[in-house]
């Protein structure tokens, strides 16, 4: 399976996305960043050679590479709107490519598994959204 289009519309339309790497003693570390989806998988990264040397590429180079990423919005407050996609990916890199914010280094994520909710933008009722999974093809 894949995302829906209205799964990639949505992830199309928001460039900063909540990105999680894990490290050597399996700390979290979770910071939010510009990513693009190319249609079958995510890159994050950017121009200059520092970085290479950020957290989230010595997690990955250092063999951690179970990757999470967040897209949300809270669309309205009252009424309660909010939606979001959730996935979980597997990382590799350092690739060199022209990506969303230029010529750089990025890692390539491929998701495995994801989990949406009210991509429809609809108000929350008296239960908290309806939540899809996907398992993803490699």
């Amino acid at each position: 399976m894949s995302f829906t289009e209205q799964e990639i519309a949505y992830l199309r339309s928001q460039p900063i996305v909540r990105f999680a790497t894990v490290d050597a003693d399996g700390q979290p570390d979770v910071v939010p960043l510009a990513c693009e989806f190319d249609g079958a998988c995510f890159w994050v990264g950017g121009a200059g050679a520092s970085v290479v040397n950020t957290r989230k590429f010595r997690n990955v180079h250092a063999g951690n590479r179970k990757v999470a990423l967040v897209f949300d919005d809270l669309v309205s407050f009252d009424p309660f709107i909010a939606r979001g996609i959730r996935v979980y990916g597997e990382a590799e890199g350092p690739i060199e490519r022209v990506g969303m914010v230029g010529p750089g280094v990025y890692l390539r994520v491929t998701p495995t598994t994801s989990w949406s909710w009210n991509m429809a933008g609809e108000p929350v009722g008296e239960d908290w959204y309806e939540t899809r999974r996907t398992v993803h093809q490699a």
